[in-house]
């Protein structure tokens, strides 16, 4: 991939500094974004680590360049910045906030290992306490909660959780789940003093800070409607009362009992479209869940969420490179006409690590269309993620797959 070294314009907006580096030394890594970012001394920080670094002597690190500034982040799949991007796992990038004005305050559970919902339902309730209506709130959690065996932290509890225990207070919640690579191999947390497991944190932005979202999609259905006919948790049986797994495979044309997820993930999704199911087409009208892996024995698929349920109508959706990069080119095109301007102070892309060419098998890295796209004068970071969460047709948020989030801040007028 690509490092920086140098700063850009882009990288600082007075209040809000940014920085991107690539090393196998953290310290250097540091320095590199040290270097974009130019002199600072922030009141809080964001920070995204390659999962190939040591959570521990990257926190060192940085109490050693910025003294004891709380920390907020953690792991991640990759970062991209405006001078370069990487998935490699030795990347750095750093959000340094200045402007105590405009820090937000932060809320932490550590409960996710033990109920995710209610884990969501506490961070909901501090928040409501928080925030004004609104708000921009920012979600970060922990995706792993275990790596052998294969175990997720799912957003779609966390999100239930936090809607019921906010009571629908109106926020503009969007964030994304940390891993360390796109093996789902493990996931950890900054958390403002030190490093978690099984955490998440809601960062409640003060009034004066409005988000705004666009959601860049790139899947088509290829199946007409089937009804799921049995299901159990994240693990859908039967479609139309037939197999799951002979279902999407044939409609695919894979070899059937020959799949262990592999294939199916590169491919294909499930997809629920919201809304009247006879419109025309419309990529921002679905809800796509990844399948994380097949099981030819029970012909069953395991979806990355457990919130599709018995009689839902989805379709089986191709993720297609072309449109997502397309999808990725009228999302920087709206972003940069509605969103950029005198008052950006922050551009923060979320972007699912399946979307990475090493992973999708894409010509050209989507990464590489939304930096170089973006109007060069908001500043500009994003990282790789496990799932995405924001604002979805005009309903609450819920968690995303297989998508890209670009979520601006602005000063509120």
């Amino acid at each position: 991939m690509f490092d920086a070294h140098a700063a850009t314009p882009a990288q600082a907006s007075g209040t809000i500094r940014l920085g991107y580096g690539r090393h196998a030394d953290p310290r250097i890594a540091i320095r590199q974004c040290i270097a974009a970012m130019g002199a600072t001394r922030p009141a809080m920080m964001l920070a995204f680590c390659g999962g190939r670094h040591e959570p521990q002597a990257v926190q060192a690190a940085l109490h050693d360049e910025f003294g004891p500034v709380p920390v907020y982040g953690g792991s991640a799949a990759g970062v991209i910045g405006r001078d370069g991007f990487g998935y490699g796992g030795f990347e750095i990038g750093l959000i340094a906030m200045e402007d105590p004005a405009l820090a937000p305050q932060a809320v932490v559970t550590r409960s996710l290992l033990a109920d995710a919902r209610a884990a969501g339902e506490e961070l909901g309730q501090a928040v409501a306490a928080l925030a004004a209506d609104g708000a921009a709130v920012l979600l970060l959690f922990d995706s792993v909660a275990s790596g052998s065996p294969p175990r997720l932290h799912h957003a779609s509890r966390i999100v239930e959780g936090f809607h019921i225990g906010a009571r629908n207070k109106p926020v503009c919640l969007f964030g994304g789940g940390l891993l360390t690579d796109m093996n789902l191999s493990d996931g950890w947390v900054f958390d403002g003093a030190g490093i978690a497991k099984h955490a998440a944190i809601a960062l409640v932005f003060p009034p004066t800070v409005a988000a705004e979202t666009v959601i860049m999609h790139g899947c088509r259905p290829v199946s007409a409607f089937m009804e799921i006919t049995r299901i159990q948790g994240a693990e859908v049986y039967e479609l139309d009362g037939r197999p799951a797994l002979q279902v999407i495979e044939a409609m695919l044309g894979l070899p059937l009992g020959g799949s262990r997820g592999q294939e199916l993930s590169l491919v294909a999704t499930l997809g629920q479209k919201q809304g009247d199911p006879f419109a025309p087409h419309d990529e921002n009208a679905y809800v796509n869940r990844l399948i994380l892996r097949a099981n030819p024995a029970t012909g069953s698929v395991t979806l990355f969420e457990p919130d599709f349920a018995e009689g839902d109508r989805v379709q089986i959706m191709s993720r297609d490179n072309r449109l997502m990069l397309d999808s990725v080119e009228h999302g920087v095109a709206d972003a940069n006409r509605r969103l950029v301007g005198p008052d950006s102070l922050l551009a923060l892309y979320i972007d699912c690590a399946g979307r990475a060419s090493a992973r999708s098998g894409a010509s050209i890295e989507e990464a590489e269309v939304i930096r170089h796209g973006l109007d060069p004068r908001v500043p500009f970071l994003g990282f790789y993620s496990g799932v995405e969460i924001a604002p979805f047709a005009n309903h609450p948020s819920r968690p995303l797959d297989w998508t890209g989030v670009l979520a601006v801040l602005r000063r509120r007028s």
